[in-house]
C-alpha cells in the first residue's frame, strides 16, 4: 500500500529486492565472490494530471537534506527499526540525495507546463524555491519478510523568494511492494515508489505556485 500523507491515501502495487546483503561489521557476501558493484539508476515522474496548471515563474530545487546514513550512494535495507544496513556491491549512480535532485528537475521539465527549472547551484534568480528532506528512502525486511516493502518519505517546503517566506510543508510517503527478493526487483519496487512520491510533489508544487499567483494578481487590480 503506498499513501500520501498530506491530503489522500493512494494504494500502489509495486516491484521488490535482492537477497546479498551488507552491514556495519559483517563481510558483503557478493565481494566474497569477487562480483563488481553493480550500478542502478531510477527514474523522473513522467505522466501528471491533466489539469496541471502552466507556469512562467522560476523556481529551484534545493539538493534534498538527508541523515547521514542516507547521503550515500549505497543502497539501503532495513531488517529493524532502530538499524540500517545496506547491500552488498550495488549502489545508486549517485548519492541518493543528488539523485533524487536530479530526477525532481527532470520531472518538473517532464510536465512540460514550466520552463524556468533548476538546481539551487545554477544561480537562477528564483521566484519560488523547493526545499526537501529525504526522511526514509529503504528496502524493509520487517518481521522476517523474505521481499521486502520499499519506503519512500520526504517532507518539502515550499518558498517564495526573495522574501523567504515558507508558503506551505508536506509529507509524502509511499509503499511498493517488491516482485521478488532479487537486487533487480528491490531496484524496480525503489523506482515504482519513488516516482510516484515525485509526481505528487511536483503537483503540490505546481498548484500551490499558481494558487499564490493568482492571488497576487487579484490584489493587483
Amino acid at each position: 500500500m503506498t499513501r500520501l500523507t498530506i491530503s489522500r491515501r493512494t494504494a500502489l502495487a509495486g516491484l521488490g529486492l535482492g537477497t546479498m546483503l551488507a552491514s556495519t561489521g559483517c563481510t558483503p557476501l557478493a565481494a566474497v565472490r569477487g562480483e563488481p558493484t553493480r550500478l542502478f539508476q531510477l527514474h523522473p515522474a513522467k505522466e501528471f494530471a491533466a489539469d496541471l496548471p502552466r507556469l512562467t515563474q522560476q523556481i529551484t530545487i534545493e539538493e534534498p537534506e538527508a541523515a547521514a546514513g542516507l547521503s550515500s550512494s549505497r543502497i539501503a535495507l532495513t531488517r529493524h527499526p532502530l538499524r540500517l544496513e545496506y547491500f552488498a556491491q550495488a549502489n545508486w549512480t549517485d548519492t541518493t540525495p543528488g539523485l533524487i535532485q536530479t530526477l525532481l528537475v527532470e520531472s518538473f521539465e517532464n510536465t512540460g507546463k514550466i520552463i524556468s527549472i533548476g538546481r539551487e547551484v545554477v544561480g537562477l534568480r528564483a521566484d519560488y524555491q523547493l526545499k526537501t528532506e529525504l526522511r526514509e528512502f529503504q528496502a524493509e525486511y520487517f518481521n522476517e519478510a523474505k521481499i521486502p516493502t520499499i519506503r519512500v518519505r520526504m517532507n518539502a517546503k515550499l518558498v517564495r523568494m526573495p522574501q523567504r517566506i515558507i508558503l506551505d510543508s508536506g509529507n509524502f510517503e509511499y509503499t511498493a511492494l517488491a516482485a521478488s527478493d532479487q537486487l533487480i526487483d528491490v531496484a524496480a519496487a525503489f523506482d515504482t515508489a519513488l516516482m510516484s512520491a515525485l509526481r505528487a510533489l511536483v503537483e503540490w508544487t505546481m498548484r500551490i505556485v499558481d494558487s499564490v499567483d493568482r492571488d497576487i494578481t487579484t490584489r493587483r487590480r
